[in-house]
């Protein structure tokens, strides 16, 4: 076996492929020769991200949607690795949201990911991977949902990494970064919560999608690591 293990002609299936790192990932492992599905809810923006890195398969699915997971696997052969970035939520204090709201947020990005993990037809020597939050280990009340979300997939991702054996399973848990997650908010909010967040942070900055990717493929081709909960935060976890 050759370290790290190529991801040339490897079959790569990207959940939230569309945007931020999710797209990142993609791009960089097309850059490396993977063959490349994108999976999102939003065909405009897989048109757009399909035309960014140069072709690939795009499928407009809702992750959400337990059926339509589990029959875009059923048609296709098995995938080498499969991420998942994916989640569309509103992020807010518990107690300031409807109940509404934060059943979306559950259902989006924690079922989400067991929707594609119940399904998931990988490799026996491939790798799934998840997208937790560092909210998850350091909690806020300004995002009570969305912390518990980035708990549970930081352990579902543990104990899958037993359950699937040998497929390989780890979770990425990124602090804040400068992705189009936030074009909710006006560009002067934005730029507001980017800059409070990097003056908080030992390294001064956000960090960026593909800085989160780098990390996503690593994950991919170290054949030694699985059940890891990574942290890439920019020291936010210690600041």
């Amino acid at each position: 076996m050759t370290f790290p293990l190529s991801l040339q002609n490897k079959r790569v299936a990207v959940f939230g492929g569309s945007s931020g790192i999710g797209l990142a990932v993609a791009a960089q492992a097309k850059a490396q020769g993977s063959t490349l599905t994108l999976v999102s809810r939003n065909p405009d923006r897989l048109g757009e991200a399909q035309r960014q890195i140069g072709g690939a398969e795009t499928v407009a699915l809702d992750i959400r949607r337990e059926r339509a997971v589990a029959e875009f696997f059923a048609g296709r052969a098995a995938f080498d690795h499969v991420v998942v970035s994916a989640a569309e939520l509103t992020v807010g204090a518990l107690r300031k949201q409807s109940l509404a709201e934060a059943r979306e947020a559950v259902e989006s990005k924690f079922w989400g990911a067991v929707n594609v993990a119940h399904a998931a037809n990988i490799a026996a020597d491939g790798s799934l991977t998840l997208v937790s939050g560092m909210l998850g280990c350091r909690p806020s009340g300004n995002a009570t949902i969305l912390s518990a979300v980035n708990a549970a997939l930081d352990t579902l991702a543990r104990a899958l990494a037993t359950e699937m054996a040998p497929i390989r399973v780890n979770c990425i848990s990124p602090g804040r970064i400068d992705s189009p997650w936030w074009d909710y908010l006006s560009p002067q909010d934005r730029e507001s919560l980017l800059l409070r967040t990097a003056s908080a942070l030992p390294l001064k900055r956000v960090g960026a999608p593909v800085e989160i990717a780098g990390q996503i493929i690593h994950a991919m081709q170290n054949g030694f690591m699985t059940g890891s909960v990574i942290q890439i935060d920019g020291g936010g976890s210690v600041a």
